[in-house]
């Protein structure tokens, strides 16, 4: 009986010793990471204290000074280039390590190498959009200029500086909760991170859903409910801009473009669209979650000097996607905010000049109709003559399973992104087309910004767009000169008007893009009469811009805010500008609220839905976080529109689009007798009246079964938008930030949705007393125990700005740095 028990402990203890220190599916080895020397516990730093440190690093050509500040951002004093970007790296390492790898190992398409194969559609999608592909075009373009080779090297050479001086207790809690090490950084990767910008930012996929408004509605309907140009614009570059140019000639546009494409999609992602969704299925929802970004001259600064402001919005997480640096070598002196993972600052100031940048939006993504000769794939069609296919190989690693080998079809125009029978993963794909996208093109994005931090004056900021591709963003400008300057860049094919609306003939060269916007003809304005610039990811220009960049983006509702507040404001202050920023005033409300109260009939109403008609009806639309008129009308638009366009709503053998919100506008507020109102599928006749009420109180009712009844806290708008930023793994809830108390929304200039908001707020003051202040929602290091992990986000929740440390020299005394690093070689 002894032995048996002796038997049986010791399997036990070898079970128990098998499954605390092996990752068994999504669960960690719990063994290692609960060892109290070499588990989490040796991550906690919940202190303020920066200890000194001299350190000994190998590739240093000099000695660097790195001052840290009292928000844990780092100075960077260094006497050459190379160790200026050796530093950085390094530096941006130490507190973001496992967020620069695990981006880039998306941008990849490696995730499931670390997580598994719950990951291999993600994987399997990014591959055969050839982001490895472009990355690596760009790798070489890159490596091929000796500024941006010796930046990445340098760069490169720092990260694994300090991967090198870890052990397996010093890594980031996510690798041992993951169960993975950090593999050597490589200049590739810097090269993927900006590929995965381009796919955050200039990926508008819709044009499957287009075709299929077109080949069941036809080109009329088209025209009336998806116009061009929108009824309501305010563009970026003010209406009347004289075009300082001779434009290049267009082609021409072929004559039967806008015949249906047979078999324009044929499957969905794997999320049925069929059902409704309190989610308004508009595109241009997720276009409201843009940025913004402004200057204002002088003359309407209490300064004297130009005032520049910048706020990006994009998806919130933690960590930040931005970390804040200050970089100081013989040429330059820049702060701002950089991305972990890439050299140089992408939106901040110097000495003598300031930036910032929003999302541009134009179309640079396009799908082609391939013809194949026959099923073997091996031959297209183009041009009356059969063109090979290239065969890529990709071969994607699942941890603990197999290799995955997929094989992805290259034409000319760019990869077959899914093949027939293959379902699309975002819904929107087209099946059996080739991706035309600006992000193949080979690039070098970072020699602008290298130029950028260098710049002195209008002319240095000009010479550093002229090297920048993608994604198109629009550059705002202000320097001590007491210039101010926006350009919408980048790298724009010349298209015929309407180009790209649809799925196009892949088989015909004059679908093809013809040639480039030169970029001196890319939209720009310099020093307006107005007194300010601004944009907001609306339009880019009026209708008499020569070019065609695109049909659809932002809609008016932020450019129209922020442009009306400029105009009346005078004697700014950097105060007044962060006020700005966090501007609740909803006009897409204002607009169209008043008409849609009008049309509801109040009979109809029982008392909850009265009291909430009362409510909202009183609402000064300010989406302040305690309101309860924005929750209301986010809801009840929602209901509305969807109710409206039923017609267009997406089904699993037929994906469609709806008509936008500005269109959505139009007809509310001018249109009351459309024949669109009335759905045709029912045998009443439907007016406006019928559908705002019938939303109206599907609203509430909606509204009532989840918050209760009406009450000043469940029904705050606040507490229905739930702002969450979550860890970047979007699944360690633990290290996330849930429900902050803070207003906004899409379509308002502090535009904070559920996911989404300001990623960073930026005023800056130029002139002989440089002043800037910034803030963005986390904290400067990457590691959860850490107090610098999210210490902004209460700050950044109250619309507050911190001062901005910007040492002129390294020996310069400042109460707020609390700590200096020595790096030798």
């Amino acid at each position: 009986m002894k032995w048996i028990k002796a038997i049986l402990s010791s399997v036990l203890t070898i079970g128990l010793i098998f499954f605390f220190n092996t990752k068994l599916g999504i669960l960690p080895p719990l063994g290692k990471l609960l060892n109290p020397f070499h588990g989490f516990w040796a991550n906690a730093d919940p202190t303020k204290t920066e200890s000194e440190k001299s350190l000994s690093l190998t590739g240093l050509q000099d000695k660097v000074t790195i001052r840290f500040d009292d928000n844990h951002v780092p100075h960077i004093f260094a006497n050459n280039t190379y160790d200026l970007f050796y530093a950085q790296g390094y530096v941006t390492a130490y507190d973001r390590l496992w967020q620069m790898e695990l981006q880039t190992h998306a941008a990849a398409g490696r995730l499931s190498e670390i997580i598994g194969d719950r990951t291999l559609e993600l994987d399997r999608n990014t591959r055969r959009r050839g982001m490895v592909v472009a990355a690596k075009a760009t790798l070489t373009q890159m490596m091929s200029d000796s500024v941006s080779k010796q930046i990445l090297e340098a760069y490169s050479a720092g990260v694994n500086a300090y991967i090198s001086s870890l052990s397996p207790k010093d890594y980031p809690v996510e690798y041992k909760i993951l169960d993975y090490s950090p593999e050597p950084w490589e200049p590739l990767k810097s090269a993927l991170l900006l590929k995965q910008m381009a796919t955050t930012l200039a990926t508008g996929d819709d044009d499957g859903q287009m075709t299929n408004v077109l080949a069941h509605y036809g080109y009329d309907v088209v025209k009336d409910l998806f116009p061009d140009y929108p009824f309501h614009e305010n563009p970026v570059i003010p209406v009347g801009t004289k075009w300082d140019f001779e434009p290049l000639p267009t082609p021409p546009q072929p004559k039967d473009f806008i015949k249906p494409i047979s078999n324009a999609i044929t499957s969905l992602s794997k999320f049925s669209r069929a059902n409704p969704s309190l989610v308004y299925n508009d595109p241009q929802a997720e276009k409201e979650v843009g940025s913004n970004n402004w200057a204002v001259n002088g003359q309407k600064s209490a300064t004297g000097y130009p005032i520049l402001s910048n706020d990006p919005h994009l998806e919130l997480s933690l960590p930040s996607i931005w970390y804040q640096i200050q970089l100081v070598g013989p040429d330059v002196n820049v702060c701002g905010a950089s991305l972990p993972g890439a050299p140089n600052v992408i939106s901040g100031f110097n000495e003598k000049v300031a930036w910032g940048v929003t999302n541009v939006g134009s179309d640079v993504m396009d799908w082609y109709n391939i013809t194949f000769k026959d099923q073997t794939h091996k031959e297209y069609l183009y041009d009356g003559i059969y063109k090979p296919v290239k065969q890529v190989i990709e071969v994607i690693k699942v941890r603990g399973k197999p290799d995955v080998i997929d094989t992805v079809l290259y034409t000319h125009h760019g990869p077959i992104v899914y093949n027939e029978g293959m379902q699309s993963l975002n819904g929107r794909t087209p099946v059996g087309c080739a991706m035309r996208w600006i992000a193949h093109e080979p690039s070098n994005e970072l020699v602008t910004f290298y130029y950028l931090n260098r710049a002195k004056n209008y002319s240095d900021y000009v010479k550093a767009l002229s090297y920048y591709i993608s994604p198109a963003q629009n550059f705002v400008f202000a320097s001590a000169e007491n210039d101010i300057a926006l350009w919408p860049n980048g790298k724009f094919p010349i298209k015929w008007k309407e180009q790209g609306k649809f799925i196009l003939d892949g088989s015909n060269s004059a679908y093809d893009w013809q040639g480039w916007i030169p970029h001196a003809q890319n939209p720009h304005v310099l020093n307006p009469p107005r007194g300010f610039v601004s944009s907001a990811n609306q339009f880019s220009t009026d209708t008499t811009y020569p070019y065609y960049l695109g049909w659809e983006f932002s809609n008016y509702s932020r450019g129209e805010r922020i442009n009306q507040r400029l105009t009346s404001m005078q004697q700014i202050t950097p105060d007044s500008l962060r006020m700005l920023q966090n501007d609740n005033y909803n006009i897409h409300a204002r607009d169209v609220l008043p008409q849609l109260l009008s049309y509801v009939s109040q009979n109809q109403l029982n008392k909850e839905q009265l009291k909430a008609y009362q409510t909202v009806a009183a609402w000064n639309k300010q989406n302040n976080p305690a309101e309860i008129g924005p929750t209301i009308f986010y809801v009840w638009w929602q209901y509305f529109s969807l109710k409206l366009w039923d017609e267009f709503r997406s089904t699993e053998d037929k994906p469609m689009r709806m008509p936008n919100q500005d269109r959505t506008v139009k007809l509310v507020t001018t249109e009351p007798n459309s024949p669109w109102i009335d759905n045709k599928e029912t045998e009443q006749k439907e007016t406006l009246a019928d559908i705002a009420t019938q939303s109206f109180r599907a609203t509430i009712d909606t509204l009532t079964t989840k918050k209760g009844e009406l009450n000043p806290e469940s029904w705050a708008w606040a507490k229905y938008k739930s702002t969450t930023i979550l860890h970047l793994s979007r699944s360690i809830l633990p290290f996330s930030r849930k429900d902050i108390w803070i207003g906004g929304g899409r379509g308002i200039v502090n535009a904070t949705s559920e996911r989404n908001g300001p990623s960073w707020r930026m005023v800056v003051a130029l002139g002989p007393n440089l002043k800037a202040y910034a803030l963005y929602p986390g904290g400067q290091s990457g590691n959860p125990g850490s107090y610098y992990y999210d210490n902004m986000i209460d700050k950044w929740s109250k619309g507050e700005l911190l001062d901005v440390v910007f040492l002129h020299k390294q020996t310069e005394k400042n109460e707020r740095i609390k700590a200096t690093w020595t790096l030798t070689h």
